[in-house]
């Protein structure tokens, strides 16, 4: 018997682990070189942490968390 699909599987290729990483990466890093304020980096980083945070971990441990009840 096989376990339920992955999360992963089940995304477009936006919503990826990738590319969520290196939207993140991209708006932190343009952002610093793009206009050279920390003080609109910082906060920026901030929320993409937040961001990483929700999609790359609670949201995957709500899915195993759910997809294992349902045996």
């Amino acid at each position: 018997m096989t376990g339920p699909p992955s999360l992963w599987s089940q995304k477009p290729w936006w919503c990826q682990p990738w590319s969520i990483v290196l939207t993140g990466v991209g708006l932190v890093g343009g952002s610093s070189w793009w206009l050279g304020r920390w003080w609109i980096s910082l906060p920026l980083a901030v929320a993409v942490l937040l961001w990483w945070w929700l999609f790359l971990v609670v949201v995957p441990a709500a899915y195993r968390e759910g997809a294992g009840s349902e045996k």
